[in-house]
């Protein structure tokens, strides 16, 4: 995410300092160890390292362990692991440079594509996913720009994985979380601009988790 909002490649070049550009070695690239052990400085130029490169390996262990144990080891986990990797790298984008690359939402239509193979109802599963994707849409139906391009393209990719339903409840707990972010924002910050990207992969994750749930509830009160 780094890389891309930079202009750098994502497939050649080594690691290296945000700062001084030097090349980090082994005992530098050990997630969140290698920040604690080095003070959230560069080992070489003594430089101090944004924050966000220790959250975002945080958050990332803490997302993939969450899908083990809620999937345990079957293909609806790596499936789940490939959604968040996706959502994640589109998420620090956002964070870093106010981007979502078209190339990872891309990647995530041929991995939903490949999945299909996979399910016992292909068919089903790709209208419900076609249906949920549709929220690509809601600027033409509103009639107004309700929120950036980048953003629709990300619930569109969340809408093929967790079809329509769970796509709703995740746009609503994207909403909730993305007024809440934005007031503390607003308070501290003075009104910068909000990334919706990094609120929609939330809610995605929380959808992910215990979406079904939610529902069931919510369908059990009427």
């Amino acid at each position: 995410a780094w890389r891309i909002v930079h202009g750098e490649s994502v497939l050649r070049g080594r690691s290296h300092c945000d700062a001084c550009g030097h090349v980090l070695a082994v005992r530098d690239l050990i997630p969140v160890v290698s920040y604690l052990a080095a003070h959230g400085r560069c080992r070489y130029c003594g430089a101090k390292l944004s924050r966000r490169h220790v959250l975002a390996e945080a958050v990332s262990a803490l997302v993939f362990v969450t899908l083990l144990l809620h999937y345990d080891i079957s293909l609806q986990a790596l499936e789940g692991w490939c959604v968040a990797s996706i959502l994640l790298v589109c998420s620090f984008a956002d964070l870093e440079g106010y981007i979502i690359p078209d190339r990872f939402i891309a990647v995530g239509v041929v991995l939903f594509i490949t999945t299909l193979f996979f399910d016992p109802q292909p068919l089903r599963r790709a209208l419900d996913g076609a249906i949920g994707g549709l929220v690509l849409g809601m600027e033409k139906l509103l009639g107004r720009e309700a929120m950036g391009g980048g953003d629709i393209k990300l619930l569109f990719l969340t809408g093929l994985f967790l079809g329509w339903k769970r796509n709703l409840l995740c746009l609503v707990a994207a909403c909730v979380i993305g007024i809440v972010w934005g007031l503390l924002q607003k308070k501290r910050d003075g009104g910068e601009a909000i990334p919706w990207g990094p609120s929609i992969a939330l809610g995605a994750w929380l959808t992910a988790l215990c979406g079904q749930q939610i529902i069931d509830w919510y369908l059990g009160l009427l």
